[in-house]
């Protein structure tokens, strides 16, 4: 499921696929996640998962399959680890039924076949918490370093969202320990010392570089990690976006409303407000980039489509923003409204909230199976100590993702280990029989939380489904309950039927993990869904920009050999394409989207003096920033016939929804 037809995975994210081929060029892009192969801007999260996309680029060359493997790898290697983790402390039956609910919950099967950084950061805070689990049971105090030194590798491939499973380490650490209370705060600091030194390392490494000697970080407003981490990918996650797109619009956690917080109608394509991908111009032939070529790679390794020679069309169908839920406009933001409930709202549910009721009655039942009535209640048992740790991940996790402002649905796939563990433990649980009379009325109850746990589920499902099959949601419905009756009649059948119960709560998100496997989706805004199946998944939604071939053509002859920039725009949507296309350097002056102030008018116009710029290319979506007033006042258009078009406006080429695009050659006289 999580690699079939990845081979048909276009350039997924652009943003991240130019980057990784940018990366490849030099150690120096490498280090520090160059966007550009001139090292001008980076990507706006640290470099660690880029790194292992652009190990598989170099050793496969850079194909749709190859920048995507590593996250393949590594949706499978969570599925295993959880495996892993819940073995040793519930036995097999559980582990296996947790794996399978983790392998089938359908965000994780859809991030695992993108090159965004989530199947990869899920990966290494399961690994940190399999090591922990050891470092307890083996009583290695250096373990627990390892555990959270591991978190901090875990920040440096998503910054403050890694330290959202540190409740969860803490507290397990400190109940199911057996080592003296001196021992464990000691082990605690010491362990909190080597999350900080291996979360800082990269980030105080380039921040303390010289600004001239590296890039500029991306989506900060300071060029500086720190303010990255602890900006833009942090408290800006939980009230708001003010940087990197340019503020706060509708779908980020707010009430349904008219209108956004910027005041922009909702729905719009106002610049500052919305993630765009780049290009809109019919694709053309051109030469591809070394290690691009068709069908083979560099010393008869895999074969498959290069990124150079993509078709940049799906089924007839140009590709762009349209699609179903978690696509297109708001999609792409749209998280439904913040409250309690928001996990099972339209924006969320599908993708991560099938298990959700039966891993909420899990806690409570498998907590409860695990009682001891000799200890004290303080006294925790092993079993206990592992549900506290699930719960520990679970409730912080959920509370965030419940009042966050600023998030894309697919980074849930943050709640699908505890919701697949406690999923298991409530069905396990439930098969508890009474050893004695005293243990009758707890194994009474653990099969009422076992019947209203399958039975809310049941009604849920039922629920996200009807708008799409009301067939499915009846026989969801009907099967689950014949199922839950049948265990009560015939009880010697128990198991039998609770097989058949559970696989029936299984059809709908098995079926909708496998809509992205069938349909070949790889997108920048990953999602699941049948939607996908009608309109065909592959490179849908952000980062699908197609190039002008004409136009590279054009830059190629007019540029001179002291020329760094193929050309220089506004934001990075808008170089991608070309980047990948060309292995040339794009200078986006505005980051990501546009907002960005990598450069200052002084030097571009120094840049411009010297010639390592010669052309300008304005979307209609460009900020009116003094470089570009620069550029509108003292430029000269290039007519659009010089490179294909017909008129000096080239309809379809830039940003996304752009219908005017103007190219400008730059004079150092100015």
């Amino acid at each position: 499921m999580y690699g079939w037809n990845i081979w048909e995975a276009g350039s997924a994210n652009d943003f991240y696929t130019a980057a990784i081929v940018s990366m490849s060029k030099s150690w120096h892009n490498f280090w520090y996640a160059s966007f550009d192969p001139a090292g001008f801007i980076t990507v706006d999260k640290p470099p660690v998962a880029l790194w292992f996309m652009v190990i598989c680029v170099k050793i496969f060359g850079l194909h749709g399959w190859s920048i995507v493997l590593s996250s393949v790898l590594f949706g499978i290697g969570s599925v295993y680890l959880i495996y892993k983790m819940v073995k040793p402390t519930f036995g097999p039956l559980t582990a296996r039924i947790a794996a399978f609910f983790m392998t089938i919950t359908p965000i994780v099967v859809t991030d695992s076949r993108t090159n965004n950084m989530d199947a990869t950061l899920v990966f290494f805070l399961l690994l940190a918490g399999w090591v922990l689990q050891r470092a307890v049971r083996k009583r290695r105090g250096w373990l627990v370093l390892v555990s959270f030194a591991l978190v901090g590798v875990a920040f440096n491939i998503k910054m403050l969202q890694a330290y959202m499973v540190l409740p969860a380490m803490y507290l397990y650490y400190w109940v199911a320990s057996r080592q003296n209370w001196k021992r464990v705060l000691t082990q605690t600091v010491l362990a909190t010392l080597a999350l900080a030194v291996v979360s800082l390392s990269w980030p105080l490494a380039v921040d303390s570089t010289s600004k001239s000697m590296r890039p500029y970080i991306g989506s900060s407003s300071t060029n500086s990690v720190l303010n990255l981490a602890f900006g833009y990918n942090g408290t800006q996650r939980l009230f708001g976006q003010t940087t990197g797109t340019g503020g706060t619009f509708s779908g980020m956690g707010t009430k349904a409303s008219g209108k956004t917080k910027t005041g922009a109608p909702t729905g719009g394509t106002k610049q500052g407000g919305m993630k765009k991908p780049a290009g809109g111009a019919p694709t053309g032939q051109a030469k591809p980039t070394s290690g691009m070529k068709k069908g083979t790679t560099n010393g008869g390794k895999p074969s498959g489509k290069s990124l150079s020679s993509m078709p940049k069309t799906t089924k007839g169908r140009p590709t762009g923003m349209k699609g179903g839920a978690g696509q297109g406009g708001n999609g792409i933001f749209n998280v439904g409204t913040a409250g309690v409930t928001r996990l099972f709202q339209t924006a969320l549910r599908r993708q991560i909230s099938w298990f959700l009721p039966l891993a909420l009655f899990g806690m409570v039942a498998a907590y409860l199976a695990a009682y001891d009535r000799k200890k004290k209640w303080w006294q925790t048992n092993r079993k206990q100590q592992d549900v506290l740790y699930w719960a520990g991940w679970l409730i912080p996790v959920g509370a965030f993702f419940s009042v966050a402002n600023f998030f894309h649905p697919y980074y849930t796939i943050m709640l699908a280990p505890p919701l697949a563990v406690l999923a298991a433990l409530a069905i396990t649980s439930g098969l508890k029989k009474a050893t004695s009379k005293r243990d009758d009325k707890r194994a009474r109850w653990l099969r009422y939380l076992l019947f209203m746990g399958l039975g809310t589920t049941a009604c849920l499902q039922s629920y996200y489904v009807w708008a799409y099959y009301p067939w499915l949601s009846l026989v969801i419905l009907i099967l689950t309950a014949v199922a839950l009756v049948m265990m009560t009649l015939i009880p010697a059948k128990e198991r039998l039927f609770l097989t058949l119960g559970v696989g029936f709560l299984c059809l709908a998100p098995g079926f909708w993990a496998l809509t992205p496997t069938i349909s070949g989706e790889s997108a920048a805004v990953p999602t699941t869904g049948p939607s996908l199946l009608s309109r065909g998944g592959v490179a849908t939604g952000l980062g699908t920009g197609t190039v002008n071939t004409q136009l590279i053509k054009y830059l190629k002859q007019h540029n001179g050999k002291s020329t760094t920039y193929l050309f220089a725009t506004t934001d990075s949507n808008t170089a991608a394409p070309y980047i990948i296309k060309t292995g040339q350097a794009v200078m986006t002056i505005g980051g990501y989207n546009g907002t960005d102030n990598a450069i200052s008018l002084k030097k571009f116009k120094q840049l411009v003096k010297d010639g390592k710029v010669k052309y300008f290319y304005i979307s209609s979506h460009t900020n009116n920033n003094a470089i570009v007033k620069w550029v509108k006042k003292y430029g000269t258009k290039v007519s659009a016939s010089a490179y294909g078009g017909t008129s000096s406006q080239t309809k379809g080429v830039g940003a996304m929804g752009s219908t005017n695009a103007t190219l400008y050659r730059l004079s150092a006289s100015k």
